[in-house]
């Protein structure tokens, strides 16, 4: 399983240059990638050419873009755009439907039909970032289009697939699905086997699965993870999050995040991977700063 850091708590401060030491720092200690979120006033796929030069050699994903803002063709010719100024490096293109409150509460949006909204952007989406050409008449989108592509080389598309239907959409068109918030048991028994029979369907090879945890190396377990339920106490309220949880048997995201000593936070990420998660993207958490600096050191002495 590989090791990447979830860089999206650098997104309260705005502050590219962070970003670029943060980046600069995964990349010295040897981590496979870096994540970051789409929120706010900072757009990840900008920011991705910005710390590119400082860190060599790291993945670049987008953890996620919510698909309802952007057109397909907007967001296509952005993340093409991206991929040529990264030349040779890999860029994750991960996208998602995001949340009702989010998209009809925050940006007066409708959030109708979200499953016939993700074929159809995929539909349109998938073609363009290939070849650059795009017929299709759907119901939420209609494109027929074609442009030269700024690069040859195209990125790799994931999407934040929880549900049933989401999976299997994602399993027949995509790369694979971005996690959060789901433990080893959901991802054993719902995950994993939908999304790879999905994609085996159409002849896909098996997907990627990215899983996303917070984690904390500690010797007070008890009082870090009741600090991360309240801390990500919204995961445990919006619908699709909340069904991930009440399938592992957790009662807040606290339970689900990967907390204790550094054998018991190694042993968590090894349930993962039996899980059959095939990439772990640490969303480095604490109370304390010897709590960060205790979970970075074993992060890197596990890759």
């Amino acid at each position: 399983m590989r090791i990447a850091v979830n860089a999206s708590g650098e997104l309260p401060h705005a502050d590219i240059g962070r970003m670029r030491e943060h980046a600069a720092r995964a990349a010295e200690e040897g981590f496979h990638g870096w994540w970051l979120a789409q929120t706010g006033l900072v757009d990840a796929l900008t920011v991705f050419p910005a710390v590119a030069d400082a860190a060599p050699g790291l993945e670049l994903g987008s953890a996620v873009i919510p698909t309802f803002p952007r057109h397909p063709t907007m967001l296509a010719g952005q993340a093409l755009t991206t991929q040529a100024v990264l030349g040779d490096r890999d860029l994750v293109l991960g996208i998602g439907l995001s949340h009702k409150p989010a998209i009809e509460g925050y940006l007066g949006l409708s959030f109708d039909r979200p499953i016939r909204h993700l074929i159809d952007y995929l539909e349109v989406l998938m073609p363009l970032l290939d070849s650059g050409r795009v017929d299709y008449d759907g119901e939420a989108f209609t494109t027929h289009m074609e442009s030269k592509r700024p690069g040859d080389r195209a990125p790799s598309v994931m999407v934040a697939a929880l549900g049933e239907q989401t999976l299997r959409v994602t399993g027949r068109r995509t790369d694979g699905t971005i996690l959060w918030m789901v433990g080893p048991r959901t991802i054993a028994d719902h995950i994993r086997p939908r999304i790879t029979a999905a994609a085996a369907e159409v002849g896909r090879p098996d997907p990627r699965i990215v899983a996303s945890l917070p984690v904390c190396v500690t010797g007070d377990a008890a009082s870090v993870r009741e600090a991360a339920a309240r801390i990500f106490a919204i995961y445990g309220e919006l619908p699709s999050y909340r069904a991930m949880l009440d399938r592992e048997g957790a009662a807040t995201p606290g339970d689900v995040a990967i907390i204790g000593t550094e054998e018991e936070v190694a042993a968590g990420l090894e349930d993962l991977a039996q899980a059959g998660a095939t990439d772990f993207v640490a969303a480095e958490f604490g109370t304390t700063s010897d709590e960060f600096a205790q979970t970075r050191r074993l992060l890197a002495s596990l890759l």
